[in-house]
């Protein structure tokens, strides 16, 4: 460094200047080889599709010459590729920035534009490339996917406030996301339309990928957090719901979906617990207050049926049990539980051939369960006995009635029904005396009436089958003896 110092004292003025300019030189062409090999090499690194070490080497490129279009044209091709489309913008930006007449970056960013849905920059970009270049059949046919794209994007919108939901989603499908592959408006719209045609798992997954390229989405947490709410994965919904609230707090949507899901899941917990305490009429109006929160919360809501069916039955009101049921059924039809508590709710009612019925599915679909196997066989004996003349019920007296009452039920009605006493309809009057006193056969005996009671067959034994005959003709001879007297002058002695 010395003797070359020493040296170059020893040169004139003139010849000190030649010789700096000649490392200059040097330099130059040194700099210019390097940047020249940044360029190749990124272009070697897209060949094999290794794009973000190619961004690496443009960017180096770049660092040298900074104004050249060059770089950056095709640091924004890489950076396409890597769907790192809005730093691909600012990269076509700088370039036209730099040449206002480089024709291709016109024709690349309208491109990227439309991809995005951004129709009228991307317009005006390939009406400008046109401009230069008139009858460009590229530029042309991409003007003409970006017609169709925002067309069928805005067609997909009065749809969706029409109720048409099948139809949108062909449009987003078939055109806007062919033409448009990353217009997030398009696929934040296929995601509502995934919901409202209960898609749910679809919208799910479209949201995912809008969420992928921005976690700070906060459309795309509302409509993914009602997608897992939908699917009652209440945890996961309020994660996403909680998330988009941390970002913005006074988001109106998410509040109310927030808000919501709380309440109901609040009602749940409550109306279990008092089921769980035997506070039945507490927990209906849980349940009902629950389902009321969102009724097409199918999901959840089928549980929250259910469960008020329950209680309603215990609470012996089998009407509302049997709306309660039927509703968790026409959700989930093949809900064993709700089958057999619609039965018990149909027992209620008096509906014994419904009870059987839905018990006897029930016990097909779960044929292990002994508790719907004793159900049914009790809902078959209460149908057997309905068939069975309700003999009480000829005595005009109650179930709790003592023989005393029932002795004078039968009494008064013997004597009103008397054949003696009814000369004029003689046929019906025969046929209600021996009714009667079929009756108190059965009723007047303890035993017969506890057998009677509990379900079990007399007809075998005689009794209360249509062999008992008053008048005689070859059936069992019954006597009346009646202590008083029938007016007109009758005489009968009871015993």
């Amino acid at each position: 460094m010395k003797i070359g110092v020493k040296m170059t004292r020893r040169f004139s003025p003139l010849m000190r200047m030649l010789w700096i300019g000649l490392v200059f030189v040097q330099s130059l062409q040194t700099l210019a080889a390097t940047a020249e090999s940044y360029l190749q090499s990124g272009d070697a690194y897209v060949s094999k599709g290794e794009y973000t070490t190619a961004i690496k080497q443009y960017t180096m490129y770049i660092e040298l010459h900074p104004t050249d279009v060059i770089g950056y044209s095709k640091r924004a091709a890489a950076k396409i590729q890597l769907r790192h489309h809005f730093e691909a913008l600012e990269d076509l930006d700088k370039v036209l920035d730099i040449d206002a007449k480089f024709l291709q970056a016109y024709l690349h960013r309208g491109s990227l534009l439309r991809q995005l849905c951004r129709f009228e920059e991307s317009e005006r970009d390939y009406k400008t490339f046109l401009e230069f270049k008139p009858g460009n059949s590229a530029a042309e046919k991409e003007l003409s996917q970006l017609t169709q794209s925002r067309n069928a994007l805005d067609k997909s919108l009065s749809l969706l406030d029409t109720g048409d939901f099948s139809k949108a989603l062909e449009y987003i499908d078939k055109v806007v996301l062919v033409f448009s592959p990353e217009c997030s408006k398009a696929k934040l719209l296929k995601a509502r339309l995934l919901i409202a045609v209960k898609d749910y798992s679809g919208a799910i997954s479209e949201t995912g990928f809008l969420l992928k390229a921005n976690e700070n989405n906060l459309e795309a947490l509302l409509l993914r957090g009602k997608g897992y709410y939908y699917l009652a994965d209440h945890d996961v919904a309020m994660r996403h719901y909680q998330k988009g609230l941390r970002l913005d707090p006074e988001h109106s949507e998410l509040k109310k979906e927030y808000f919501k899901l709380k309440n109901i899941l609040k009602k749940s917990k409550s109306a279990e617990e008092n089921m769980e305490k035997g506070k039945l009429r507490m927990a209906a109006e849980d349940f009902k207050a629950a389902i009321q929160l969102d009724s097409s919360h199918t999901a959840h809501n089928v549980h929250l049926y259910l469960g008020l069916c329950k209680a309603l039955v215990k609470l012996g009101r089998g009407k509302d049990a049997l709306e309660s049921c039927t509703s968790a059924l026409e959700i989930n039809e093949e809900l064993v539980e709700a089958l057999v508590q619609r039965g018990e709710a149909k027992l209620l009612t008096e509906d014994w051939e419904g009870a059987v019925s839905d018990l006897k599915i029930a016990f097909q679909k779960s044929p292990q369960d002994m508790d719907i196997r004793e159900a049914l066989m009790k809902a078959e004996r209460s149908l057997k006995l309905s068939k069975r003349k309700d003999w009480y019920k000829v005595l005009g007296v109650s179930k709790t009635s003592s023989i005393a009452e029932i002795k004078r039920a039968y009494k008064k009605l013997a004597l009103q029904w008397h054949p003696d006493k009814n000369t004029d309809n003689m046929e019906e009057a025969e046929a209600k005396f021996r009714e009667v006193a079929e009756a108190y056969e059965v009723l007047g005996d303890d035993e017969k009436r506890m057998k009677y009671d509990r379900g079990e067959d007399i007809e075998e034994t005689g009794m209360g089958s249509g062999g008992f005959n008053p008048f005689g003709g070859g059936g069992q001879q019954f006597t009346f003896h009646f202590e008083g007297g029938f007016p007109d002058g009758f005489h009968y002695g009871f015993q």
